[in-house]
């Protein structure tokens, strides 16, 4: 038995339970009516799916969180199986390791599919940021690992930036491996995103927030969703995540329904108890601050038809 379910903590996750994703699911017409589009369509749940919340520059925590997911070995080879991975985003910035991380789950996103598991690794807002040449929180190392790369970034930009800029920039070569990753995501009856989802962005059109985000980074689009951007925004909302009381407990439920889903599983907002559930099991916020930056501790959220359960090293 490995030693990550000898601290399984069940720390009231399993308030709202697993379902098959396919009891009282709509049609794709009724999804494509209120805004939902292919994310309001419940499919089958896997056998066992595991979330990871930020990740801030830090590889040692990101292999940490990925070996206690039962994803890979000591050698970072995938051993999942048929295992989805979701990571939250935020991989990057605050730490050194940003271009490892992203190579990393790059990598094993080919490998799971092939053994018919899955990593999905979601946009956050750090990733958008950095596209648009927003480097505040990226450190002297994190620089230094993309200085070989070429490109034509903005001028004027000082000379140890331009690499990370032409990496990042919309339709350089970082910017179309994130350009691949989603915004917003449905596993089983579980909607994924980095802040937030509102019942304005479902009504919006989450397709529509995803496929634009993809054309901005794949530099066939020139400007962001405002959905992306804006304070309230699907990767800025901490509306799921901060205080949250019965306004936002509201918003969460109408937002759910229209998404015909059982939960919301956010990172963004740093969990200084950990992983926990709000809104009577309704969001699961996974952000536990594990960057070395933050200091939190090693938590993965674990989903399977049994309960949910939130896994701890020990």
């Amino acid at each position: 038995m490995r030693s990550w379910f000898a601290r399984g903590l069940a720390i009231s996750l399993s308030l709202v339970g697993c379902s098959s994703g396919e009891s009282g699911a709509p049609d794709a017409a009724e999804s494509e009516q209120n805004g939902a589009g292919s994310l309001g369509v419940a499919k089958p749940s896997p056998d066992r799916v595991v979330a990871i919340g930020d990740l801030h520059g830090d590889l040692d925590a990101a292999r940490r969180a990925l070996r206690l997911a039962g994803a890979i070995d000591a050698k970072d080879a995938w051993i999942g199986g048929k295992l989805v991975v979701v990571q939250t985003g935020d991989q990057i910035d605050r730490e050194d390791k940003d271009r490892e991380i992203i190579d990393l789950f790059d990598r094993l996103r080919r490998d799971a599919r092939a053994t018919g598991g899955d990593v999905v690794a979601l946009c956050g807002n750090h990733e958008i940021m950095n596209a648009s040449f927003d480097f505040r929180y990226t450190t002297k190392a994190a620089f230094a690992e993309f200085a070989d790369v070429q490109g034509n970034p903005p001028p004027g930009l000082p000379a140890a930036d331009r690499g990370r800029a032409a990496a990042f920039m919309p339709g350089g070569p970082y910017a179309k491996i994130l350009a691949k990753r989603p915004v917003v995501a449905r596993v089983g009856d579980s909607i994924f995103v980095h802040g937030g989802v509102l019942q304005k962005h479902v009504r919006k059109g989450l397709d529509a927030i995803n496929d634009g985000t993809r054309a901005y980074l794949d530099g066939s689009a020139d400007l962001p969703p405002s959905a992306i951007t804006s304070d309230d925004g699907v990767l800025w909302t901490r509306a799921y995540s901060e205080k949250t009381g019965a306004s936002e407990c509201a918003e969460l439920s109408g937002a759910l329904s229209l998404l015909h889903a059982t939960r919301m599983v956010v990172g963004h907002t740093p969990q200084k108890a950990g992983i926990n559930s709000a809104c009577s099991g309704q969001v699961i916020r996974i952000d536990t601050g594990m960057s070395r930056f933050y200091g939190g501790p090693i938590q993965v959220l674990q989903i399977t038809k049994d309960g949910l359960t939130a896994l701890q090293e020990h």
